[in-house]
């Protein structure tokens, strides 16, 4: 069988949330499948680290599409052309986006539908490109996963998809997010906030991860606690962060926020690992990864009591309305304050982060690859 993949978000020392998802994957089906060959579509020059073995082609497929017009270029005029020469029997597509003109039956990853809930942390040509384009990509593909019971149900409700179009394939974690030694905590401390405990948000910072009411949450947790405690922010400046810097910049405790900017992976699982708790604040998220991140970590997480968290977390987080800054604060007093409270979270989410894994996410995508050739045959 060929299985053409669509990887264009592979890219070198610029793996995030989907990249990572597709890299673990196919790392992982290219290795079990020795019998199929995998080619792998990418917009630009790509890394020799993402070929992952003989039974994988590498493809490079222009124009680079960063663009919507770009996009609808690479999707539907030289993504068709590739996939009729190398005569793929299937189009796997992890990022959400298909190709409306071609006939190979498509396999489509949906991680979540932020766009619909959480419009204002989309630049508006991405966002009207979303809601055209998505119900045409759910009803032209064959086979749907998405990494969620709640994200499944959001695309029913949605686009009113049977049942049998979709298959829940939960995401995982990394490897390498572990506890650290005492010393080794100290020494991390030591260099990002002067030896002192911190609470860690990991991730992009931009509007849907709710970092304003993060804010005003952490200065009422300062207020009443009187704490030299900091709060370090973990992650690329994205977009749409206007309001954010503008508070910034008049914040009372601002020598108390650290900003890394982008952290390499290896400096990133120290971070997280040697945190306090992971303040985990977004408004809407398919899965969410950083809070089983933490929980491997042996570090517990504090987060949205809405859309997926509960589903993923289960009993193992404190969770708090993202809305409220005072909700958030009460759970940052609550974990600052409960050390046998903390003890048995850190238990509890070592539990939860066992279920999940990237050979269980694997095994899921397979089952979705199969499903999108069955109903081709149909």
């Amino acid at each position: 069988m060929k299985i053409a993949v669509n990887t264009r978000v592979l890219l070198k020392d610029h793996l995030e949330g989907v990249g990572y998802f597709i890299q673990e994957v196919f790392r992982r089906l290219a290795a079990a499948h020795p019998e199929h060959h995998f080619y792998f579509l990418f917009d630009r020059p790509y890394d020799e680290r993402f070929v992952f073995g003989p039974n994988v082609t590498p493809i490079v497929v222009g124009p680079p599409a960063r663009h919507p017009v770009l996009w609808r270029i690479w999707f539907d005029i030289q993504v068709p052309l590739v996939l009729r020469k190398i005569k793929a029997d299937v189009f796997v597509s992890p990022d959400g986006f298909a190709s409306l003109t071609t006939r190979v039956p498509q396999c489509l990853i949906v991680h979540d539908l932020g766009f619909l809930h959480q419009p204002d942390a989309y630049r508006k040509i991405h966002l009207g490109y979303l809601r055209r384009q998505l119900p045409l990509f759910v009803r032209k593909t064959k086979h749907i996963g998405t990494v969620s019971e709640f994200s499944k149900k959001d695309l029913q409700q949605h686009y009113r998809l049977p049942d049998t179009k979709l298959t829940v394939v939960y995401s995982a974690v990394k490897d390498g997010f572990a506890p650290l030694s005492w010393e080794e905590r100290s020494a991390v401390k030591q260099q990002y906030t002067g030896g002192q405990e911190y609470f860690i948000y990991a991730g992009a910072l931009q509007p849907r991860k709710n970092l304003i009411n993060l804010l005003k949450a952490f200065s009422i947790f300062k207020k009443r606690q009187k704490s030299s405690w900091k709060l370090v922010l973990a992650g690329r400046l994205a977009w749409k962060n206007d309001e954010f810097l503008k508070l910034l910049e008049t914040y009372k405790y601002r020598e108390d926020i650290v900003l890394t900017g982008y952290v390499e992976e290896d400096a990133l699982k120290k971070l997280v690992a040697s945190a306090y708790a992971l303040v985990y604040p977004s408004f809407f998220e398919g899965f969410g990864v950083p809070v089983l991140e933490a929980m491997k970590c042996g570090v517990p997480a504090l987060t949205s009591e809405n859309t997926s968290m509960a589903e993923i977390c289960g009993d193992a987080a404190l969770y708090f309305d993202p809305r409220e800054p005072a909700s958030i604060a009460g759970e940052l007093m609550h974990i600052y304050k409960d050390e046998d409270g903390r003890r048995e979270l850190i238990e509890k989410g070592f539990e939860q982060a066992a279920q999940f894994s990237w050979e269980r996410t694997a095994d899921g995508v397979w089952a979705c690859i199969e499903k999108a050739i069955a109903a081709k045959l149909r």
